[in-house]
């Protein structure tokens, strides 16, 4: 277990100091869209500057650490409590290494742990898969965008949304345009059509796994999804909220079978400080990526 929370917390160093290439890619283009001395394209400029300084010191890119979200698929030579204890002390060990800011906070209390460990944090969601080894993927939620996700139970009268994707791309319009630059964009946006209240959203934020640069293996989301970049990139919130043409770097949709009564939309939004790490660990070989 000891081997294993080390494989952990340099999972979590990663995630919290090392930008994604997906994502510097993303702003990369947007920085050519935008034009380099635009208001836009100079924000967007300090933000990679702000990734670069951040990997090169192994600090966090972002002050707000946010939620540590884990989706862990283990084998069968891996019990999940050995896992949950070794992500535990690799969550301490990383709070005390400052990669992380503590930010468990008791909501009767107002105590912070001060090690990020409290009732249900960091989120771990465990399956298990047939083969050994054990693969683990693992996002850093911040709570600015946090703030700026919503749900939406269709139909919606007030933006004529009725229940069908046509109905869904108004709600996520409708999302953005509300959160206007306090998601810190340009963001990500997860999005989860159907399931229950609470599935709902678990569908949106593990969207937000995917490769920005991925494509829906269903061809009809795959087209809702192009569409709404589009759409919400048009509406001139631009990064940070100060104009532009890039709001949004990706829109990702996942469906969920729903209750016939019920119909909703869950739109999850992720900051330009996008951190997200996976880890794969087979016959005692740990790759990262």
């Amino acid at each position: 277990m000891e081997k294993l929370a080390e494989y952990f917390l340099e999972l979590i160093r990663r995630a919290s100091t090392v930008l994604p290439k997906d994502v510097q890619r993303a702003l990369e283009q947007a920085i050519e869209r935008e034009g380099k001395d635009s208001s836009a394209g100079s924000t967007l400029t300090k933000m990679l500057e702000n990734a670069e300084q951040a990997k090169e010191a192994s600090m966090p890119i972002c002050q707000d650490t946010g939620v540590l979200v884990f989706y862990v698929d283990y084998g069968p030579d891996y019990r999940q409590e050995t896992i949950l204890k070794a992500i535990l002390g690799a969550t301490a060990q990383a709070t005390a290494k400052y990669y992380l800011r503590p930010n468990a906070v008791d909501p009767v209390t107002g105590k912070n742990s001060g090690n990020n460990i409290g009732k249900g944090l960091p989120y771990a969601h465990f399956n298990q898969m047939e083969e050994p080894g054990l693969k683990v993927r693992l996002m850093l939620k911040g709570g600015g965008s946090e703030n700026v996700g919503a749900q939406y139970k269709l139909p919606d009268s007030s933006l004529g949304a009725g229940r069908d994707l046509e109905g869904v791309r108004r709600c996520v319009i409708d999302a953005v345009f509300h959160a206007q630059g306090k998601g810190c964009g340009p963001g990500a946006i997860g999005v989860g059509i159907g399931g229950d209240r609470g599935t709902s959203f678990l569908e949106s934020k593990e969207q937000l796994f995917r490769d920005l640069d991925d494509s829906n293996p269903d061809p009809v989301l795959a087209e809702l999804e192009d569409k709404l970049v589009q759409d919400i990139n048009e509406l001139g919130i631009g990064p940070m909220g100060f104009g532009g043409k890039t709001t949004v770097m990706g829109v990702k949709i996942g469906t969920r079978h729903r209750l016939p009564a019920c119909y909703f939309v869950a739109v999850s939004y992720i900051c330009w400080a996008y951190r997200k790490a996976s880890m794969t660990l087979k016959e005692g070989q740990v790759s990262y990526d």
